[in-house]
């Protein structure tokens, strides 16, 4: 399988294979792959990129080393407490930048946790579409620990596990194992540390069986109508949306396929 791999990064591996699968790999593995403000830059670059390339069909969120992502570089927390009211704003700001752009990414984000997870880190597993994760994984919400709040990382966390769970885990800073972590939405496939990868490609294989574009109208779609109470514009939203899809070269592709007992063009098995 070819691979290509896209521009260079310092903290971050980035490629994308012949499927249009892209794997953004955190690669900082000395310091249990934490971000600082130059990982986060560069993860909201690579993100926004794969967003936009016509060629991106999934993303893996993957990392290497035995730590899938510790959060915040303490070092570069501890800098974070000496800088002024407004530093820390900007420093914020793109963090929050960083997680509106894998929150807001139209491609589907399959996230592969091979080991701990925490503060931050929980973080990006909140914001990956579906999560699969090594028996060995575990999760914690620990800023609380350092004097702090999951701030940024909270309405996220609150999206993937429900208001109360999400307060239980900031509250208590508890480490939960990968099968608590299923338990509460956090994760939803475990398996044994040698079948991570083989359970990453049945999801991939899932996805990439269906049309590219039917996944994006259902990122934007759902986004667009979470939380809100189902009345006459969320249902005008879901008519004007599916009557417009229906006629899409796509779906015409997709009924085709069906009845002429095939695969569709766009199917990659």
């Amino acid at each position: 399988m070819s691979v290509e791999s896209a521009a260079p990064f310092k903290n971050i591996q980035c490629r994308v294979d012949e499927r249009g699968v892209a794997t953004v790999q955190l690669e900082r593995p000395d310091v249990y792959n934490a971000f600082d403000e130059e990982m986060i830059a560069e993860l909201t670059a690579c993100v926004r990129q794969m967003a936009n390339r016509s060629d991106v069909r999934v993303l893996v969120l993957a990392s290497g080393g035995k730590v899938f992502c510790a959060g915040a570089d303490i070092n570069w927390m501890k800098r974070a407490s000496a800088n002024t009211p407004d530093e820390n704003r900007a420093d914020a700001e793109r963090f929050a930048a960083m997680m509106s752009a894998f929150h807001q990414c139209p491609k589907p984000i399959i996230g592969r946790v091979q080991g701990g997870a925490f503060g931050g880190g929980v973080g990006l597993v909140c914001v990956c579409d579906v999560v699969v994760a090594s028996e060995q994984a575990t999760f914690a919400v620990a800023e609380a620990r350092f004097g702090i709040l999951p701030a940024v990382i909270g309405p996220y966390l609150i999206e993937a596990v429900g208001v109360r769970e999400a307060r239980r885990l900031a509250l208590t800073a508890t480490r939960i194992q990968a099968g608590e972590a299923k338990t509460t939405g956090l994760v939803h496939h475990v398996c044994r540390p040698d079948e991570l990868d083989m359970q990453v490609e049945a999801v991939l294989a899932d996805m990439l069986g269906n049309g590219p574009t039917a996944l994006q109208e259902i990122k934007e779609l759902f986004a667009s109508v979470a939380e809100r109470q189902i009345g006459p514009d969320v249902i005008a939203e879901t008519v004007s949306t599916i009557a417009r899809v229906r006629t899409t070269e796509e779906a015409r592709e997709g009924f085709a396929a069906f009845f002429d007992k095939r695969q569709a063009t766009w199917s990659v098995r």
